[in-house]
């Protein structure tokens, strides 16, 4: 069986650098995804985080459509606890008006931030538990049947945009069995649940107007360079700033400084969430994505590529595509 492969860029923001720079970067990168035949590339809703630019996925689509031709965007992805389900709808069916038959819908029951970010959102933390319900209104928006009399999704209306569920847990696993939707897995994050979730939502899936058979698509880390030591170094590195992110609550930190916190219980934590990580030169890293591809049962793989620098992060999008090329699982 073929194995498709897609990216999910976060738009890092880069030591020394901005949003400006990030999302040229995210432009480039795009670009580059569809010179070497990824599928698709998604940006992630993430809010109050200072080194992370995907913020607004809908409005980072638009800019990187106009800059692409024929591949895919979407959200990997939205927060629907965030928004409104026709909010999202007609953002959405904008898009699907202004780049035909490219973009995707993916639909996370996270808020994506802290309670703090949540209340500064002017949401209801209890949202997340009318997702279910929020993702049928959304559905019947996008197909122009409206679940709420009076009130259509313009543009949007029988726009078809296709939706994915996203999910680290076993929840969105049987939600997206029991809708007939594609489900993504965000394993490249949260690796537990990833057996437990594919296997539920493959012996669960029911058909749909969208779907006949399941979907499933597994994130991982990838970090792909010319030579094993390369690799290994950059994605060192990326480690080292995602433990500070998240734990140095805006901290200034020393090297050795940082030296001591990679050792801690926390450090661990991060090698734990990164626990499903392809990293070195482009044949080891096909040989993992293969093997990991097998293991999590996914048609699909959406690759985070991890290097810090933008040149670092192209050139992991290529090579991963070039050694791919072809590939089975």
């Amino acid at each position: 069986m073929s194995l498709a492969l897609s990216v999910l860029d976060l738009a890092p923001i880069a030591p020394g650098q901005s949003a400006v720079d990030s999302i040229a970067a995210s432009v480039a990168l795009a670009q580059t995804a569809e010179e070497h035949g990824y599928r698709r590339v998604w940006y992630a809703e993430h809010h109050n985080m200072p080194h992370i630019a995907s913020s607004a996925p809908a409005v980072l689509i638009a800019h990187v459509g106009a800059k692409t031709s024929t591949i895919r965007l979407g959200a990997g992805g939205v927060m629907l606890p965030n928004h409104s389900p026709l909010s999202i709808a007609e953002q959405f069916g904008t898009l699907e008006a202004m780049y035909p038959g490219r973009i995707d819908l993916g639909l996370g029951r996270a808020p994506g931030s802290d309670e703090a970010t949540t209340y500064a959102l002017r949401r209801d933390p209890a949202q997340s538990a009318q997702f279910p319900e929020d993702v049928l209104e959304l559905q019947a928006y996008l197909e122009g049947r409206s679940r709420v009399p009076g009130v259509q999704a313009t543009p949007g209306g029988g726009s078809g945009v296709p939706l994915y569920v996203l999910g680290s847990s076993t929840f969105g696993a049987h939600l997206a069995a029991r809708f007939g939707l594609p489900y993504a897995f965000a394993s490249h994050f949260a690796p537990q649940q990833l057996r437990a979730a594919v296997a539920a939502y493959r012996a669960e899936f029911q058909p749909s107007d969208q779907l006949a058979e399941p979907h499933v698509i597994a994130g991982v880390n990838v970090v792909a360079a010319d030579t094993t030591a390369q690799a290994r170094e950059s994605f060192t590195q990326v480690q080292r700033r995602f433990a500070t992110s998240l734990f140095g609550r805006g901290r200034t930190f020393t090297e050795a400084e940082v030296d001591v916190l990679m050792e801690t219980a926390a450090g661990q934590h991060v090698q734990q969430m990164q626990h499903y990580s392809a990293v070195g030169t482009p044949p080891e890293v096909r040989s993992y994505l293969q093997d990991f591809a097998r293991e999590a049962g996914a048609d699909e793989l959406v690759v985070a590529h991890q290097a810090l620098s933008t040149p670092a992060r192209l050139r992991s999008v290529q090579l991963t595509a070039e050694a791919f090329e072809g590939a089975t699982v």
